[in-house]
């Protein structure tokens, strides 16, 4: 048996964090901690764990800034800036992940990180363990041997530079390693501070050391040399040749109190490295090491694991008697797993579920009908009951004919994980598990055979899971939010996926055909004018048509050519008419390539329905999303994308679609939030805000304010919402930044209340690291504190918006769970199909819509008690495009 072969790996920690720092872009943890250099130096050290597989690691650091070189030469590193803090608050962070690692770290006083490698290659060396050097630093190379090797970074972190003997004679015009240290002697090292030969580049030391082996031998032969001032400096600066030689000698000798027996590497614990990923919010590389993670779990298969996963005592129940007694032993919260027979909860089954106590485990199948009739009757039981996603546990159940309500003791863990950690995203259960409680789950996948322990090990965790962010939410006074609307929202959203919309495909179809009619007379037309034809979808060929071809000026260039993007031929559209032709072609292609061919193939052939996928845990500000397919996303400025509503209709030739749209409702909220007498009088007394802007700002009487004036005050008073910049204004109302910015300081001097809250708001967030909705949803803002410009500056434009536009989110929430509750107590038909951002579309028959109407107006414009009036428009039609 072949054992691996022995390899030690000396890793310069500080010059891989360094480069780490300023290769990559700022990065930072839910803490507001960057992350950058970590993130990169853990990058680096995957790769090599992975390619070199090392039997023997470890890693060296600088312990202090100065060492005996200083004592040498009092300038030594003397032109370098001081570490920055961004960078210096990261030490410890590796230090930490490398302990994770189970790698050894090295620093000595007085000596750097060069000196502690030099000395352990040596030892190596002397050992006969092949060594790879890791590094950014050149100096480095003089240590290369037939046993020691160099990899030296370049381009971004993980790129290296293999270097040995040959290699480096290759670089370096002939040198041996061991000449690198008169190389830096005659030409110095600008990074070090060491001086060198004044005139001494690189080529000339070592034309002259290819001549004599070092710099000793150099000096002591100065009547070889050519060119009279190269042999005065030479002479002149002999004792800074000496110095510079000196400094850039590696000492090899340094007095370690660890020897390369002690570092054998026998590799990591998958389970704490998580744990530190976790902590910085690696997310991605816990992804990369999962297989790590999965494989070890696969490799105990066979045995029973510690956790329990595969030996879990559980009951598999078969019979009518068997499902009475489970009843009879559910006694307390109850853990609940269904077992689907697909990722995609809207294309599966539901094959059975895993139902467990802290006491007892049970694995129901589906298969057989009477076990679903006594499960729909415990599931609307007062029983509590934890589960992960409801919303989509209720749309698989209602394939089986099971309904479920929020009256049946539910908790989900998705969502309380979701209100707790809002910036994450969709994140797993398993993700959950491990980030919470430190359980890892096996792959399901990879032990299929024991799916049902799992299953049942999984649902016995749930309540403590449950348990341990519900405190939390208390603690973060987050339970109201919680159970009064996000849990009975979940049951909406499942009812309005399971309902869908429904779709006129022919009429869809024949959209389609019209949009490919006239995408092809553009196409012609734009041939036309450009005299020949190309292909309209190369940037590159679009680029020498109009810049080359027909000389319009070009705006911007990027690295492959010409810029043609939107915003680019939108300013060149008055120089000539094939640019409007193309931005119209541009248009018309999305909405028949991702729209109408989209939209048709997700049309249900069983009901001409489109059921799309609400995602309730996904945005920081609480917005709800939707996707496969978006239909939050349907263009509506261009009217070709307002006639794509036409194909949306009611599911019954006598009913209708209604659409009750909010109002300026995050203008109100800012109004609220703000107090500002100005704002808070224009909502009260009925006026369009944007006309009361353009007054106030422009100084003019209302019935004096232009289209223009109202255009420019709606593009403040909206871009007032997400904190934008005077540059974000020009660039929105194509003018001069001078005067985008005088807009702005206008609108504040006239509603100062406004001016008062965006900057009361920044600091609070600054003094608590989050944001807050009037209904408590939170927001972390890490960034708030970054010394990072950029970093810092979006934090602050997102903590003036997330309290306005996560209010209005919290607002549209608690109608939509209002006006469901109403609609069913009130026994009425009409349904409600969708939401999109503050509108929410119903159908019903024609015979509801008064009632409806009141219903809706009702819940959504009481849904809450601001200082200025809510309001609602509400209008109905046979389309979605006539509502609308």
């Amino acid at each position: 048996m072949s054992t691996q072969p022995a390899k030690l790996l000396l890793i310069d920690g500080n010059s891989i964090l360094y480069r780490a720092f300023f290769a990559l872009p700022p990065l930072s943890n839910k803490q507001g901690q960057q992350t950058n250099a970590v993130y990169g130096f853990t990058l680096m050290l995957l790769k090599l764990l992975q390619e070199e597989k090392p039997t023997h690691l470890a890693v060296a650091f600088d312990k202090t800034k100065k060492n005996f070189r200083h004592e040498m030469y009092e300038n030594y590193k003397g032109t370098r800036q001081k570490t920055p803090d961004e960078l210096a608050e990261q030490f410890p962070m590796i230090r930490t992940l490398l302990q994770a690692f189970s790698i050894p770290v090295i620093e000595v006083d007085g000596y750097e990180a060069d000196d502690i490698i030099g000395t352990l290659a040596k030892q190596a060396e002397a050992a006969e363990l092949d060594t790879r050097i890791v590094s950014g630093d050149k100096d480095l190379l003089q240590l290369v041997s037939d046993k020691v090797h160099a990899l030296v970074t370049r381009r971004g972190i993980t790129d290296v530079d293999f270097y040995d003997a040959a290699a480096i004679k290759e670089r370096y015009g002939g040198l041996e390693p061991n000449q690198i240290i008169d190389l830096k002697g005659l030409m110095g090292d600008n990074s070090d501070n060491i001086p060198g030969v004044p005139g001494v580049g690189e080529k000339t030391a070592i034309k002259l050391l290819n001549t004599r082996a070092s710099v000793e031998e150099v000096l002591a032969h100065l009547d070889e040399v050519s060119g009279k001032k190269l042999r005065e400096n030479l002479a002149e600066h002999h004792a800074d040749a000496i110095l510079s030689k000196q400094l850039a000698t590696i000492v090899t000798d340094v007095p370690l109190d660890i020897d390369i027996s002690r570092l054998v590497y026998g590799g990591y614990g998958v389970d704490t490295v998580v744990e530190v990923f976790r902590t910085l919010d690696f997310h991605s590389l816990i992804d990369k090491i999962s297989e790590e993670i999965s494989d070890s779990t696969a490799a105990d298969n066979a045995d029973v694991d510690e956790d329990g996963w595969t030996n879990i005592e559980y009951t598999r129940v078969t019979s009518p008697e068997q499902m009475d007694k489970v009843w009879r032993d559910l006694g307390g919260v109850t853990g609940c797993v269904f077992d689907f027979s697909d990722e995609d909860y809207h294309a599966a089954n539901v094959c059975g579920v895993a139902l467990a106590t802290r006491d007892a485990s049970f694995y129901i199948s589906f298969e057989d009908e009477l076990q679903l009739t006594h499960l729909q009757q415990w599931l609307k039981s007062a029983h509590d009951k934890v589960v992960f996603d409801i919303k989509s546990l209720a749309f698989a159940l209602d394939a089986h004919g099971i309904t479920i309500h929020s009256s049946g003791r539910w908790n989900d863990v998705k969502l309380a994980a979701y209100l707790l950690n809002p910036t994450d995203g969709e994140v797993e259960l398993e993700e959950i598990l491990a980030r919470e409680l430190n359980i890892q789950v096996p792959s399901i996948k990879k032990m299929a055979e024991h799916r049902e322990a799992i299953l049942c090990r999984i649902a016995q965790k749930l309540p403590d899971l449950y348990q341990h962010l519900g405190s939390a939410l208390d603690a973060q006074t987050l339970d109201d939010l919680y159970r009064n609307i996000e849990m009975p929202l979940s049951f909406v959203l499942a009812k309005m996926e399971i309902t869908g919309f429904h779709v006129n495909a022919d009429r869809l179809r024949a959209f389609g055909d019209d949009l490919l009619g006239r995408i092809h007379q553009l196409t012609a037309d734009i041939y036309a004018d450009a005299g020949v034809e190309f292909n309209l979808n190369s940037p590159k060929q679009l680029g020498e048509i109009l810049f080359e071809k027909l000389q319009l000026p070009a705006m911007k260039k990027t690295k492959t050519g010409y810029s043609t993007s939107a915003d680019v031929l939108e300013k060149l559209a008055p120089y000539h008419e094939i640019v409007q032709k193309i931005l119209d072609y541009r248009q018309l292609a999305k909405l028949q390539s991702t729209y109408v061919e989209g939209l048709l193939k997700v049309i249900r052939k069983e009901t001409d329905r489109i059921h799309t996928r609400f995602h309730q845990a996904l945005t920081a500000t609480g917005r709800l999303s939707s996707s496969e397919p978006n239909l939050q996303n349907i263009p509506i400025r261009l009217e070709e994308g307002r006639r794509l509503r036409q194909v949306f209709e009611p599911t019954y030739d006598d009913w209708y679609i209604l659409s009750a749209d909010y109002s300026q409702v995050e203008l109100r909220i800012l109004a609220h939030l703000s107090g500002d007498e100005a704002l808070i009088d224009a909502f009260r007394s009925g006026m369009d805000i944007h006309t009361r802007t353009a007054s106030d700002v422009f100084e003019v009487a209302v019935e004096d304010v232009t289209a223009l004036m109202r255009r420019q005050a709606k593009a403040v008073n909206f871009g007032i919402v997400y904190g934008i910049s005077d540059f974000g204004l020009a660039q929105n109302l194509n003018i001069p930044q001078q005067e985008a910015k005088r807009f702005i300081e206008e609108y504040f001097r006239k509603f100062p209340g406004v001016k008062g809250y965006m900057d009361d708001i920044v600091q609070q967030a600054k003094q608590q690291g989050y944001v807050a909705t009037l209904m408590n949803r939170r927001r972390y803002l890490p960034d708030i504190r970054s010394r990072n410009f950029h970093l810092r500056s979006f934090a602050e434009r997102t903590a003036m918006n997330t309290p306005i536009q996560g209010t209005a989110a919290d607002i549209i929430k608690l109608a939509m769970v209002q006006i469901d509750a109403a609609l069913t107590k009130a026994q009425m038909d009409a349904r409600m199909l969708l939401q999109v951002h503050d509108e929410l579309i119903f159908e019903c028959p024609a015979d509801e819509m008064e009632d409806l109407t009141q219903l809706v107006r009702e819940k959504m414009e009481n849904a809450i008690t601001l200082n200025v009036p809510l309001v609602v428009d509400i209008s109905h039609g046979k389309t979605w495009y006539e509502a609308k």
